[in-house]
């Protein structure tokens, strides 16, 4: 009997091989870009992928993405040669035991975000973007008295991109509570 095929090279970026873990659902989407911890972002530059992990922050009003990095290095320049990009913010639940090695997974869940990235150059957007980061990562800390305010050395130095989210896909895996597994790396009690 022949293996049924789909060709996912002819389907749109964001079409899920399973379609009962995707989340069409865009408050939620939102809600996890804001929330998620850190991103991967993947470039090209003729045929060679390249992945980058790092901080980002999602703004929602604009429905973009910014991140900064250096002015010079791999990353910025694959986006000066490509501006196409894919970025990934994932975060990963509990490790489910199986009956068998096949049988083990895992929750999680992720949003995958393509577009195109522009190199922020606008003194107000970046000062903005630079201080929307800080806020996300360092809420506690207070502009002025914990910290000096984003200055023109700080603009001087970084190099602050945003994509321009074009599509975007959810993804989630839940099991029900009552099926077995634990958190990674911890591991159950031996008895």
């Amino acid at each position: 009997m022949k293996e049924k095929t789909n060709n996912y090279t002819k389907k749109p970026y964001t079409t899920l091989r399973r379609s009962d873990r995707e989340v069409t659902d865009e408050a939620w989407i939102k809600a996890f870009l804001t929330r998620s911890a850190y991103g991967t972002l993947a470039t090209s530059v003729d045929d060679q992928p390249f992945l980058n992990a790092g901080n980002y922050v999602y703004d929602e009003s604009q429905n973009t993405i910014y991140f900064h990095r250096a002015r010079k290095g791999r990353t910025s320049e694959n986006l000066a040669a490509n501006n196409r990009v894919c970025y990934m913010v994932s975060e990963m639940g509990r490790v489910l035991i199986g009956e068998s090695a096949g049988d083990f997974g895992v929750e999680y869940s992720s949003v995958i975000v393509f577009g195109r990235v522009e190199l922020v150059e606008e003194e107000a957007e970046k000062s903005r973007a630079l201080q929307m980061l800080v806020d996300k990562y360092a809420p506690h800390l207070k502009v002025g008295e914990d910290y000096e305010p984003v200055s023109a050395h700080d603009l001087k130095r970084v190099a602050v991109y945003k994509i321009e989210i074009e599509e975007w896909s959810g993804k989630r895996r839940q099991a029900a509570p009552e099926h077995p597994g634990y958190t990674y790396p911890h591991f159950p009690e031996e008895s």
